[in-house]
């Protein structure tokens, strides 16, 4: 990776003659064997590393899932990436969900002092039914085009060939990609994103009054009797002495942490995996000492949950885990 160069993840074609359009495809680890947010996460401090904030083009798009609640997958958000962001959805309610979601993640990051605006909806696959419509209309999100269901545009797309080749699909894309260089979409302020219920109601539904039945014991094993074991062994509490350290680097991440409220028990530093702060019996991988206010920030919210957690990890800030 170190000596990665630009050629080694950028690709070049040619739209027209003097129309360059330069390609990544970030990827992520093999199916089953790792994270795919925190691929992403890693992929974009490759292209940082490789100046990606200093290239000289006149667009930079980017086409991501709409699993926001995966952190690699909300980087754009998160870190104000991307200036503006439309959402691709359908009349389907799987992806209008995801849509609520991305409009819920842009709000709570730009409460944080987030930059990145959505500009509206693209109605994609649109078979002429009003689903998306009643969406747009009950969230204030603006519906900016409608790309038809069609039948020659699919074939094409199973052939890794271009929708612009049908020319009237050419002709939507052109309007959109016109108003977006012109300006002429302003960001969409007065949105706001649905309650589970209210969001239900789009689709004329409900969820049905009370609560399921608990299972019981007998359900589960047969009427077996079963010994219940405690989740967690009994541990006698004692005083526990705060960390003193002279490194300053190391004193101002215990400083931070105690001013968000974590009480340091322990701290350590390694050259590969950064420092760790202990916390009684949670421990807070803080990797390196760099984007620290983001960190602490995210910790914040964490410990205002007043849930226990065993481990947090915010090495990588824009894909942080905990359990």
């Amino acid at each position: 990776e170190a000596q990665m160069d630009v050629g080694d993840v950028i690709f070049r074609s040619d739209l027209a003659p003097g129309v360059p359009i330069y390609g990544c495809e970030i990827g992520g680890p093999d199916v089953g064997r790792g994270c795919g947010g925190q691929g992403i996460s890693h992929g974009f401090k490759v292209l940082e590393r490789l100046g990606m904030a200093r290239w000289a083009l006149d667009f930079i798009v980017m086409d991501f899932l709409g699993d926001v609640v995966c952190g690699g997958f909300a980087t754009p958000l998160a870190r104000s990436l991307a200036e503006e962001v439309i959402i691709v959805v359908g009349h389907d309610r799987q992806s209008l969900y995801a849509a609520n979601n991305i409009a819920t993640a842009a709000k709570y990051f730009q409460s944080m002092g987030g930059s990145t605006q959505i500009l509206g909806l693209i109605v994609n696959r649109d078979d002429c039914t009003d689903t998306a419509d009643r969406y747009a209309a009950a969230s204030g999100l603006p519906i900016l085009t409608r790309v038809p269901l069609n039948q020659d545009v699919r074939v094409l797309a199973d052939a890794c060939k271009l929708a612009l080749e049908v020319e009237a699909f050419n002709d939507i894309f052109a309007d959109l990609a016109g108003r977006i260089a012109r300006r002429e979409i302003p960001p969409a302020t007065d949105y706001t994103p649905l309650e589970y219920p209210e969001f239900l109601n789009v689709f004329d539904a409900h969820e049905p009054p009370g609560h399921p039945d608990s299972a019981t014991s007998a359900d589960l094993f047969g009427g077996a009797s079963v010994e219940r074991k405690p989740l967690l062994p009994d541990i006698p509490l004692m005083p526990v002495r705060q960390v003193h350290t002279a490194d300053p680097l190391e004193r101002k991440v215990q400083e931070l942490m105690e001013e968000i409220g974590i009480h340091v028990t322990g701290l350590e530093r390694d050259p590969e995996d950064g420092i760790t702060v202990t916390s009684g019996a949670t421990e807070i991988r803080i990797g390196e000492a760099s984007e620290l206010t983001e960190k602490a920030a995210f910790l914040s919210a964490l410990i205002g949950t007043k849930q226990a957690f065993s481990q947090i990890d915010v090495r990588y800030i824009d894909a942080p885990s905990y359990q």
